[in-house]
């Protein structure tokens, strides 16, 4: 039940190494803190740090570490191992362990890390760890992996990837209530009349009409269900940009009277199409943890030291 992240980083180890130590780098990319603040150090003891996650509705939850051992390995790896605990009672995570590696590629960096960590809140926390909080926190630092590998390979800010990947979202999860609702609720459950008017304005007798609206419907569900699911794939976008003006054009020569209507044709399509071209310019380029290697490959262990 450990958490396990790989990614490969086309670029230089230093400057990977930098924008995972420096705290004031690592929380701009990490998705899992809001805050990192090193402590004052002595000597050769262990490096301190406080770190803050918002949660939303003002809450924060608090925890401190210490990187307790980085070294140069073979073909000039390194590796930063550390320890968390939080003491803030509103934190599932009582302490945990684990390890950032670093190793140099022909093209870049593989960079990995595994991570374990103890709950508190008893076998109710660890349910709910192991249902929702630990697919979350692995998904969550493949996500933030990925943001840290554009930040390097293409220069893109990863405040800027967090604003593509919010615009797109909404965008998306707009589009696909909006077909999901569209095909099922007036075509496939109700039946509603102004859905049957406009197919029988078009010409189609009664029996036509009621198996070309339950088509519709299908279609309007699939395709619904194409932008909820398959997150990675663009054609959608061109599918509905593509259909939107023709079927505005369609309503509008055969049920005019419709443009007319509080709810009607105009407003709908314009904003389904706006939805849509928002999607495609924001599809690109985004933080994706697909993009990332999240089982642990049989290699020598690690010592935490």
């Amino acid at each position: 039940m450990s958490i396990y992240v790989e990614t490969r980083v086309r670029g230089r180890l230093e400057e990977l190494w930098q924008r995972t130590q420096d705290p004031a780098l690592h929380e701009c990319w990490d998705l899992r803190f809001s805050a990192i603040d090193y402590l004052p150090r002595r000597g050769d003891e262990p490096q301190r740090f406080r770190y803050e996650t918002r949660v939303g509705f003002g809450l924060r939850i608090r925890g401190e570490g210490e990187s307790t051992g980085r070294r140069d390995g073979p073909a000039r790896e390194r590796t930063s191992a550390l320890r968390f605990w939080s003491d803030d009672p509103k934190s599932l995570i009582r302490e945990g362990r684990g390890y950032w590696r670093y190793v140099p590629t022909a093209d870049g960096v593989r960079f990995l890390t595994w991570y374990d960590y103890r709950t508190r809140f008893g076998p109710v926390g660890r349910i709910v760890d192991v249902v929702v909080f630990r697919p979350l926190m692995g998904w969550a630092t493949a996500w933030s992996f990925d943001r840290l590998r554009l930040w390097i390979e293409q220069g893109i800010d990863p405040r800027h990837s967090m604003q593509r990947s919010l615009a797109h979202a909404a965008a998306r999860l707009a589009l696909a209530v909006v077909f999901l609702y569209q095909g099922l609720v007036p075509k496939l459950l109700y039946r509603h009349a102004s859905e049957l008017a406009m197919l029988s304005d078009a010409g189609l007798r009664p029996e036509a009409a009621e198996r070309m609206l339950t088509a519709v419907g299908l279609v309007e569900v699939a395709l619904g269900a194409v932008v909820l699911t398959a997150w990675r794939a663009r054609w959608p976008f061109a599918v509905i940009l593509l259909l939107m003006p023709i079927a505005l054009v369609a309503v509008s020569i055969v049920s005019p009277g419709t443009l007319a209507a509080a709810f009607n044709p105009v407003v709908l399509n314009v904003a389904v199409a706006a939805l849509a071209a928002v999607a495609w310019l924001t599809s690109t380029d985004l933080p994706s943890a697909s993009r990332c290697l999240r089982a642990r490959p049989a290699e020598p262990s690690v010592e935490l030291s």
